[in-house]
Order: structure tokens, then C-alpha cells, then sequence
């Protein structure tokens, strides 16, 4: 949906998307609302975005100049696209929902899995569901690796390695693995990040991020079949950090309809 945006834009030449990381980030979807509602003065639209923003007021307003003289047209399908996304949203919404009542009786279990760095509330849902509660189908995380499709192969003849490539194994748990270890190494401090610099120039991102996923699924099978918690072993992590990653999970939680209480000096 995102390329699609970003192809109209282009049409439309509006050059939102050299300056701003997330199109459909809250900052960039008011600057887009705004025009879809009319608005033609760059300055004006510009001073809706973001002060964290990268870009500079002046950049924006340069981005935004062609809002001026834009075609009707092009604000009613930018219009239609931005409503077409909060249907999708609201539609996402309730199957999280949903989601969350089906695994009501697994509350710990979602709260240990989304304190993993990368991993979130609704990253939390879907593996539990596809796994279990407690990964009990899987003596290991060994074979739990192998049937995600996680592991590095072990294809030889002769003695000799022909091939080194992942297994084919669930596409879906695969696909929720590379995302979460995208995201983990994007963590500051934490070891995933380190493990990430440490093995990217001999391998490269695609295959370095493997590495991360086959390690996040390992830690996954430790943490839902042992029932114990996630430390942090990364050298900077900060009070103050792990502080508000838990209040942000503790709110995605409740949101979600679960019960959460804060016991002693963890809250």
C-alpha cells in the first residue's frame, strides 16, 4: 500500500516521500490529509509535520511546492486512498481484538514473548498461535528452528557442504522472524545489535538477519517452554529505556483487553 501511495505522489509530483521515513506515519498523514482536504500553501502544510522530523521547514515546503497547482483529481484518489487505509486499519483492529480474546487464558506467556527486543504485542499473538503457549509440540529449539524454516541447511555429498540454505518450513512464523530480527537489531544497546555489526560484513544484511531470526526463535522455544523471562545481556541498556518499553507494552496490553499488574519494583 505504502508503494502505492508513494507512486501517486510521485504522479503528483510531491516529493514527500525523499524526506519523511514513513508515509503512513502519523506526521506525514497529516501534511497528506491536508492536501487531500484542499490545502495549497506549502509553508502551511509543512508546519504540520513533526519537529522531530529530519527535514528542515524550508526542504518540506520545497517537497510540497507542487501542492499549489495540484489537479483535483489527484486530492479526491489521495482522498480515497487515505480512507481505503483507515477502513484497513479499523478492520486490523478488530482482529487483534479478536486475537486477544482467543489467547485470554495466555496472558504471561504474550507479556514474556513481546519483552523480547523486536517483538511486540501483536508479533507476541501470532507466534503463540502457531506454536502454543508453551511450544510443548517441540521437544527442542532446535526443532522448532527446523520447522519454521529458521536454521541454516545441511545439505552434503560426500563429505563435502553443497548448500547452506534455509529449509522451507512455515512462511508465515519465517516471515514474523525476519521482521522482528529487523527490528531487534535496530534496538540500541541491546545484543542483538551487537551480533548484528559483529557478523554483517562477512555475511551481509540478508543472511546476517537469518542468523538473528534462527536466534530469536531458539529464545522463543527457552522463554514460552520454560515460562522464564527475558534479560537483557547488551551493554546499554538503560533504566530509563527499559522503563518506557514497558510502560509501552504495559498500554498495548490493556489495550488489547488484557489484564496486567505491576508487582513490586518491576513496575
Amino acid at each position: 500500500m505504502q508503494n502505492q501511495l508513494e507512486a501517486l505522489l510521485e504522479e503528483a509530483h510531491i516529493k514527500l516521500s525523499s524526506l519523511v521515513s514513513d508515509l503512513l506515519g502519523v506526521s506525514a498523514r497529516r501534511m497528506l490529509k491536508a492536501i487531500a482536504d484542499g490545502g495549497t500553501d506549502p509553508a502551511a502544510l509543512a508546519a504540520l509535520g513533526d519537529k522531530k522530523l529530519r527535514a528542515t521547514p524550508a526542504q518540506l515546503c520545497d517537497a510540497l511546492g507542487a501542492c499549489a497547482e495540484l489537479k483535483a483529481i489527484y486530492r479526491r484518489l489521495l482522498k480515497m486512498f487515505l480512507e481505503d487505509l483507515q477502513l484497513i486499519e479499523q478492520q486490523i483492529g478488530q482482529l487483534d481484538q479478536e486475537m486477544a480474546a482467543l489467547l485470554s487464558q495466555h496472558p504471561e506467556a504474550v507479556q514474556r514473548l513481546a519483552e523480547i527486543p523486536g517483538l511486540s504485542v501483536d508479533s507476541a499473538q501470532q507466534i503463540i498461535a502457531e506454536v502454543g503457549a508453551t511450544a510443548a509440540t517441540f521437544p527442542s529449539g532446535k526443532q522448532l528452528s527446523s520447522w519454521v524454516g529458521a536454521c541454516p541447511g545441511d545439505e552434503e555429498s560426500a563429505e563435502v557442504s553443497r548448500s547452506h540454505r534455509s529449509p522451507k518450513g512455515n512462511r508465515h512464523m519465517r516471515r514474523i522472524l525476519n521482521q522482528c530480527a529487523n527490528a531487534a537489531v535496530k534496538a540500541k544497546g541491546t545484543i542483538f545489535e551487537i551480533v548484528y555489526r559483529r557478523l554483517v560484513p562477512r555475511l551481509g544484511h540478508n543472511q546476517t538477519i537469518g542468523a538473528i531470526a534462527h536466534r530469536l526463535c531458539r529464545l522463543i522455544w527457552i522463554i514460552l517452554h520454560r515460562g522464564v523471562r527475558y534479560e537483557e545481556r547488551g551493554p546499554s541498556v538503560s533504566t530509563n529505556s527499559k522503563r518506557q518499553r514497558t510502560t509501552r507494552m504495559i498500554r498495548e496490553l490493556r489495550k488489547l483487553g488484557y489484564r496486567v499488574e505491576l508487582v513490586g519494583t518491576a513496575a
